[in-house]
C-alpha cells in the first residue's frame, strides 16, 4: 500500500478502530489521518457483500475525490469498491455506481441526503462511520444536514470523527453520536501551520 512507518495519528487511532471503539481524533489535514481510518475500514468491510458497510462524510468534492482515491489504493487488493458522491457533478453516473456496487462510500453530506431522499444510497448495512474535517462541515453550514444522515444509519455501528479543531457544537455532535470514544490527540510539530509563509525585514535606525 506504499506506507512504511506510521504517523502518530496512526500508530494511535488504527488499533482502536480495528477494535471496533468510536473514536475522536483532533489533528490536521497532512497528518495521515486518512489511512489512520481507511485501513481499519478496508479491513472491515466484506468484499463479498456488495452493499454499501462504511460512509466518509468530507466538507468538499476536493476532500471527497482524495479520500477516495486513498480509499481506493488501500482497498484494491480486497477488492474493496469506493464511490464518491458529491455536488457539482453528474448525479446519474452517481447513482450508476451506487448500483454496481460499492462497500465504501465517500461523501459531502447535501449529496448523500440527497441520494437518501431519492431511495438512491441505503445506509442499513452500514457499519462504519467516518466524519472527516468535521470543523469544517460546521463553518459551512453541513451539521444538520450530518446530525439527519447519522439518524438514518444503524444505532449498532462504529463512529469516528477527526476534526483540526474542537469548538462546542463539535464536542457535542460527539457527545451525542459517539459511544465511549477513544481521543487521539495529535499535536502539530511547530505552532505554525505549513501553509502560512513567515518571513521578516531587517531594517536600519532611521
Amino acid at each position: 500500500m506504499g506506507y512504511v512507518t506510521p504517523t502518530e495519528v496512526q500508530a494511535r487511532s488504527i488499533p482502536p478502530l480495528r477494535a471496533g471503539r468510536d473514536l475522536i481524533g483532533q489533528a490536521q489535514t497532512g497528518t495521515g489521518k486518512t489511512a489512520a481510518f481507511g485501513i481499519p475500514i478496508v479491513e472491515q468491510v466484506d468484499p463479498a457483500n456488495p452493499s454499501v458497510q462504511a460512509l466518509v462524510l468530507t466538507p468538499t468534492r476536493e476532500l471527497c475525490q482524495q479520500v477516495t482515491d486513498e480509499i481506493g489504493r488501500i482497498g484494491r487488493l480486497r477488492n474493496v469498491k469506493t464511490v464518491a458522491i458529491y455536488g457539482g457533478a453528474a448525479i446519474d453516473r452517481q447513482i450508476n455506481a451506487l448500483e454496481r456496487g460499492a462497500q465504501v462510500v465517500v461523501g459531502t453530506p447535501g449529496r448523500v441526503l440527497d441520494l437518501i431522499r431519492r431511495r438512491e444510497l441505503r445506509l442499513d448495512a452500514v457499519r462504519i462511520v467516518i466524519l472527516d474535517e468535521a470543523d469544517r462541515m460546521l463553518d459551512m453550514g453541513f451539521i444538520v444536514d450530518v446530525e439527519t444522515i447519522l439518524a438514518r444509519c444503524p444505532r449498532q455501528r462504529q463512529t469516528a470523527l477527526f476534526s483540526a479543531t474542537m469548538p462546542a457544537e463539535i464536542r457535542g455532535l460527539a457527545e451525542r453520536h459517539l459511544y465511549d470514544p477513544v481521543t487521539v490527540k495529535v499535536k502539530s510539530a511547530t505552532l505554525t501551520i505549513d501553509t502560512v509563509e513567515q518571513f521578516f525585514v531587517e531594517t536600519k535606525p532611521a
